[in-house]
């Protein structure tokens, strides 16, 4: 039980806002971050501030001089990291402050998610909230015992004054809370090993999807909450999940939910893409940094929902958002950045959030000229799609056939002039200065952006998305895989620096074997294989079969973290389950199949009271209590096949295919001279082969009634 004292009482602090100018023409102060890469360091290198970087001989040098951390947590896209910059970091009395009783250690929280997530857990240990900027004081040992979000410059000051005096005077005590909270954050990392001889049941999670169909906004989609995030691995189970047992109100659900995200202000209907999350209930105004990773996962999801549904604007979202992807984020060596910052300079020179992207009504009037009363009703250029200071953030809220209808014209003259439209504000656009750009390449993240580009190919058919999906693979191989087998995590400038970590695994592992299913390239089966093979060896606890964040070849913190709630993006535990049952399919010699379900049994418990939580683990629970498809496709014409199939919606399955006999299992003596044939097995018993695609397709349909 972690014991309060009244260091509690310096957590109480006030937020304001402020400006922040975009650079600087001189710099009187250079610090250590000046030889880092990460864009978010870099914008710190010319603070007053003595920063270092989170490094083994920071630390030790912490130690050897009895001085406290301030360890500083962030992101580039980050609006209040950017404010208390300005307000604090820039500030010589504040650097004064700092560097006399501190080590400064600035940390690039998407670079070292490993220490983020520590110190996360911390502050909402201690305070009950979290966020970012996340500051941090804790002992030379790295060990926390104060920790803060944003704080205005006095309150920082004061703050940091009391803290460094009482550790001079009273360090027992401030040893025994950090200890306290230590061995709290240790006790919640805890997963332990099931002896639950079943498995989650259908009835089960009927009864938990019930549960958390509460808290459903059936008007506006999402959750009943603001700020609305999109949480992609949510939408992605649900449809999943409606479409395998014909529950109709949840597909009402997921489909409402990504058509008012599409109609929203959190999709650039000018660029395409989405920013992070909307700060009110009907998608509208957001915060409007774009990720990659949100982009990646929703380029996935809206495929997905397209092959179901036949919607052509969920295809549409895709195709934009990789375009913003291809235009906004993609290096010269396949590899994609990591985002676009919140803020820009608007007309007066002034960094403002969102400036980039919103419109005043006069704007749009001398822009469109006679086109601006239909594009008005089609955006809400009115009180609906109002936000601040004169400003609008575009946003729809009814389909093209009421808007044709209202005024009278064909719906495809209506599309035409929109588009036309659009094109025309994206044009204007672009004049405006752009908000800064992350240009630092992330493995998990490109392995998120490369399921996505996946997706879109094997849904929408598109060939071009395979080719850009090509290119990101042959970058990860090329740049983020080490000679022996493991992996970097971050690389920009041709510099890759940072051991790679449990999610960069689990999305490649994944990312590589999709693109096998619709290439048939052995290369990328044997790199996810040998991926998968690697996690097991250097992540595992063997003890419960759960993987740690960080590899046993990584500098020991305070704790090895096991993550396994489902967020914005899924946790690295369920994905690499879910990855250990597919390789079970392709190889049940192996191990993976115990290990998967092993892990399943870990964490079910939780399933009823918070499924939302664990939405990617329930595919899991969905796989195990349904037929998996294993799909195998043998001679000349198995591309072509292949190609047909991969086009329907069938998430419990797995497509392997081959001119010939292969080396997995599935594909084993099967092979006829002349003929191309498929099987649909499970668990390795195959029905009598089909020699076309309408047959196969015949065939599933039979198997799932």
């Amino acid at each position: 039980m972690i014991k309060k004292v009244c260091l509690y009482t310096i957590l109480c602090i006030l937020t304001v806002g402020c400006k922040q100018n975009l650079e600087k023409v001189t710099h009187k102060h250079t610090n250590a971050l000046i030889n880092e890469t990460s864009p978010y360091l870099l914008q710190h290198a010319h603070n007053p501030v003595n920063w270092e970087a989170w490094h083994p001989d920071v630390l030790e040098r912490a130690k050897e001089e009895d001085k406290l951390l301030i360890i500083s947590i962030g992101y580039a896209a980050c609006h209040w990291c950017h404010v208390m910059e300005k307000e604090c970091f820039e500030d010589e009395s504040v650097a004064k402050v700092m560097n006399k009783d501190f080590i400064n250690i600035k940390i690039d929280r998407e670079e070292r998610p490993d220490v983020d997530q520590i110190y996360m857990d911390a502050i909402q240990m201690i305070s009950g909230q979290g966020g970012w900027p996340l500051n941090i004081v804790a002992l030379p040992d790295g060990r926390p015992f104060w920790a803060a979000t944003y704080v205005p410059k006095n309150n920082w000051i004061k703050s940091l004054e009391q803290l460094a005096e009482l550790y001079k005077k009273d360090k027992p005590r401030i040893e025994q809370y950090a200890t306290d909270l230590t061995n709290g954050l240790q006790a919640i990392n805890l997963v332990e090993y099931s002896t639950d001889n079943e498995h989650y049941t259908l009835e089960q999670l009927d009864v938990a999807v019930q549960n958390w169909s509460q808290y459903f906004d059936t008007f506006l989609g999402g959750h009943k909450r603001a700020p609305k995030f999109m949480m992609p691995n949510n939408w992605d189970f649900l449809l999943h999940y409606a479409t395998s047992t014909n529950k109709s109100d949840i597909m009402d659900f997921v489909d409402t939910t990504l058509t008012r995200m599409a109609y929203g202000g959190i999709y650039d209907h000018v660029g395409g893409g989405f920013s992070r999350y909307a700060v009110d209930t009907k998608w509208h105004v957001p915060h409007f940094e774009k990720m990659l990773y949100d982009n990646g996962q929703l380029t996935s999801l809206f495929a997905k929902a397209y092959a179901v549904t036949k919607n052509e604007l969920y295809k549409n979202v895709v195709t934009e958002t990789i375009t913003f992807a291809k235009e906004e984020l993609l290096d010269s060596n396949g590899g994609f950045y990591s985002s676009l910052d919140a803020d820009s300079l608007d007309k007066s020179n002034t960094l403002k959030e969102g400036a980039y992207y919103v419109w005043t009504a006069d704007e749009l009037s001398n822009l469109l000229g006679d086109h601006f009363e239909v594009f008005q009703t089609y955006f809400n250029i009115n009180s609906y799609g109002y936000w601040e200071e004169d400003n609008y953030v575009l946003i729809r809220d009814k389909n093209d056939e009421e808007i044709a209808q209202k005024f009278n014209i064909p719906v495809d003259s209506l599309r035409k002039q929109i588009k036309n439209n659009l094109r025309l504000l994206k044009t204007e656009r672009e004049k405006r200065p752009k908000p800064r750009l992350d240009d630092k390449i992330l493995t998990s993240w490109n392995g998120l952006m490369l399921k996505g580009l996946v997706d879109a190919h094997r849904y929408l058919d598109e060939n071009e998305y395979l080719q850009l999906a090509i290119k990101n693979a042959l970058f990860i191989e090329r740049e983020m895989i080490k000679a022996d087998g493991s992996m970097y995590r971050n690389h920009k400038q041709g510099k890759s620096t940072i051991n790679a970590f449990l999610d960069d695994y689990a999305t490649v592992t994944d990312a590589f074997l999709s693109l096998y299913e619709v290439t048939f390239d052995e290369k990328w089966l044997n790199l996810s294989k040998n991926l998968l093979d690697y996690s097991i060896a250097h992540f595992m606890e063997k003890e419960s079969n759960m993987f740690f964040y960080t590899s046993d070849k990584d500098l020991s913190l305070i704790r090895r973290t096991i993550e396994i709630d489902d967020n914005v993006i899924s946790s690295s535990n369920s994905m690499m389950a879910i990855n250990l049952f597919k390789f079970h399919k392709l190889y049940p010699e192996e191990e993976y199949g115990t290990i998967a379900k092993q892990m399943l049994k870990n964490v079910q418990k939780d399933f009823d009271r918070r499924a939302q939580g664990f939405s990617n683990w329930l595919h899991l629970v969905l796989f195990l209590n349904q037929s998996f498809y294993e799909v195998a496709i043998l001679g000349n014409d198995h591309k072509t096949m292949a190609q047909e199939i991969a086009k329907v919606y069938i998430p419990n399955s797995i497509l392997v295919g081959a001119q010939q006999d292969g080396t997995i299992s599935l594909l084993k003596n099967r092979a006829v001279p002349g003929k191309t044939l498929a099987y649909v097995c499970i668990e390795g018993a195959c029905k009598l082969p089909v020699s076309s695609s309408d047959d196969l397709l015949e065939q599933f349909e039979t198997m799932q009634h």
